[in-house]
């Protein structure tokens, strides 16, 4: 499916029965930079898209216009073949966490493709009253999977567990100026867009997406007491650089 004409498309592969994973971990996926090659010799990871149940795997991808890999995959035809490691990486998952009042599952980009298998988990409505979807991107024609989300967020307010709220950030079609997540969450707008908390007390956040936005939030969150964990002790933090 293209999102973006030249820039945002998502690609879907068959499953092999033997290859199995949990919400947020991602898999290294290959091509054959020339046809004449046996085997594939560029290799990419990706977070799969499709929650572990589903007998496909999706994959949602920019295209880095000078890259060797994405212009690669978006020109690939439908039926071509692409290349799935049987071996899942990752620990951007929910068991990092003890139950809570909230999570906040904070994006850019693709990088809320580790995040939207979760939202299909029953463990995640067991582990958490509220979850908070934050989608960070430049402009609203960047907001990928959003009708999806926005269904999903309709059927949780008729649930009997937990509520999902959906807070898409566009930075560059703010009227005030630009709008950044990390800005957003030190002066409490996020809090207020959510009406709900987010402190280290009540609430568990994962990062995933631009480097930037990982690394300025990861030290803003450690600045009000959230911690990643360590050493088998679950922390109030996890964080996985996506692109």
């Amino acid at each position: 499916m293209v999102w973006l004409a030249d820039r945002l498309f998502s690609v879907r592969t068959t499953r092999d029965a033997s290859f199995n994973y949990l919400p947020g971990q991602f898999a290294r996926i290959g091509l054959k930079s020339k046809p004449d090659l046996a085997e594939p010799d560029v290799w990419r990871a990706y977070s799969m898209v499709t929650h572990p149940l589903e007998t496909e795997l999706e994959f949602y991808c920019v295209v880095v216009p000078d890259g060797q890999f994405s212009p690669l995959l978006e020109q690939q035809p439908v039926g071509a073949p692409i290349w799935v490691e049987r071996q899942s990486f990752g620990f951007l998952t929910l068991d990092r966490f003890t139950p809570a009042d909230s999570l906040w599952l904070v994006a850019t980009g693709t990088g809320i493709s580790a995040f939207l298998p979760m939202l299909e988990s029953s463990d995640i409505w067991q582990q958490f009253k509220t979850v908070v979807l934050v989608h960070g991107v430049r402009t609203p024609d960047e907001l990928a999977y959003r009708d999806s989300i926005e269904s999903l967020v309709e059927q949780r307010q008729d649930a009997s567990g937990g509520k999902l709220k959906y807070l898409p950030i566009c930075s560059q079609a703010a009227l005030n100026g630009p709008n950044r997540i990390t800005s957003l969450y030190e002066n409490d707008t996020l809090e207020s867009l959510a009406n709900e908390p987010l402190n280290p007390e009540q609430s568990r956040i994962m990062l995933c997406g631009n480097p930037a936005m990982v690394t300025e939030m990861r030290n803003l969150l450690s600045l009000d007491g959230f911690a990643a964990g360590r050493r088998g002790v679950l922390g109030t933090l996890a964080v996985e650089n996506y692109w």
